[in-house]
């Protein structure tokens, strides 16, 4: 499991919990808190994969066929 999604687990459990004890509305705002919480773990994910200059690259076949280049998108 990587690093932040256990927190995931927790929050459904918590949840099962919630429910089979008649806490309706924890229950709804776990859920809702589950899903804020997917957000910032697949956003954190995303900024890890940003390179260090803060750019998108794309890398393409040069034009003579040989190696590889950059461009910024």
């Amino acid at each position: 499991m990587a690093q932040n999604e256990w927190i995931l687990d927790v929050l459904s459990d918590l949840n099962a919990f919630a429910v089979e004890n008649g806490m309706i509305a924890l229950a709804e705002q776990l859920d809702d808190t589950k899903l804020i919480a997917a957000a910032e773990i697949a956003s954190m994910k995303a900024e890890v994969r940003t390179p260090a200059d803060g750019k998108n690259t794309r890398y393409e076949p040069s034009p003579g066929g040989l190696g590889k280049h950059q461009h910024a998108r």
